[in-house]
Order: structure tokens, then C-alpha cells, then sequence
């Protein structure tokens, strides 16, 4: 059973940059879906990034393009989302996921919940 772990959280200051992992116990790039969300309090969760099946199709939600960046180092079965030019919205409890249900394109991927695997999250405070 794959397991995601998270880290690289922090508080920041607003403009500053922080790069987030999630290290997974197997092999996850054999899945359609790696994505990362974002949950404040109150409100409900959302899709920030997207790396397909195929490495190379990305989607990102408009909020976070040109700030911030997802990639993938595949030797270490791990995903990372660097942070740029943080804003104090952008604070919210981060969590990969991995192998979503509908994997018909990364648009799909980011768009729902239904993920077989989860990491526990990651706060991010930007002040």
C-alpha cells in the first residue's frame, strides 16, 4: 500500500518562497493522477497542481500560475511543489494525493476527490 509523506511546510512572509515534498513508498508515477490541494479553515478544498501520467501535461489553478511549480523526481518516487511570490491567501494546509479515480485528462485529475492515496498535509502560513 503506498504511503505519502509531506513536508517543507512553514510561515512564511508574504513574497517569500518555499518548496514543498511529498516523498511516496512506491511507485506513484504509474498512476494517471499526482496532485496537490489546498484546504483553509472554513472552506472547502482545492485543486492548486497537477503532473499527469505522461510527466510532461501540467495543470495548474489560475490563482497559482506563474508563482508556482510542480515536478517530479521519479528515482525518488517524489513530488514537489515549489512555492514562489507566496500570498497570505495562499495559507492553507497542503496535501498530495496520488492515483485519482477519473484520470481522463489532468484537468479531471485536479477536479475531484476520489484518490486512492493521501498524504496528511503540510501547513503553509504566509503573513
Amino acid at each position: 500500500h503506498v504511503q505519502l509523506v509531506e513536508s517543507g511546510g512553514a510561515s512564511v512572509q508574504a513574497g517569500g518562497s518555499l518548496t514543498l515534498s511529498c516523498a511516496a513508498s512506491g511507485n506513484i508515477f504509474n498512476t494517471h493522477c499526482v496532485a496537490w490541494f489546498r484546504q483553509a479553515p472554513g472552506k472547502e478544498r482545492e485543486g492548486v497542481a497537477v503532473i499527469y501520467t505522461d510527466g510532461v501535461t501540467i495543470y495548474y489553478d489560475d490563482s497559482v500560475k506563474g508563482r508556482f511549480t510542480i515536478s517530479r523526481d521519479n528515482a525518488k518516487n517524489t513530488v514537489y511543489l515549489q512555492m514562489s511570490s507566496l500570498k497570505p491567501e495562499d495559507t492553507a494546509m497542503y496535501y498530495c494525493a496520488a492515483d485519482g479515480f477519473d484520470w481522463s485528462s489532468a484537468t479531471a485529475c485536479v477536479q475531484q476527490n476520489e484518490y486512492n492515496y493521501w498524504g496528511q498535509g503540510t501547513q503553509v502560513t504566509v503573513s
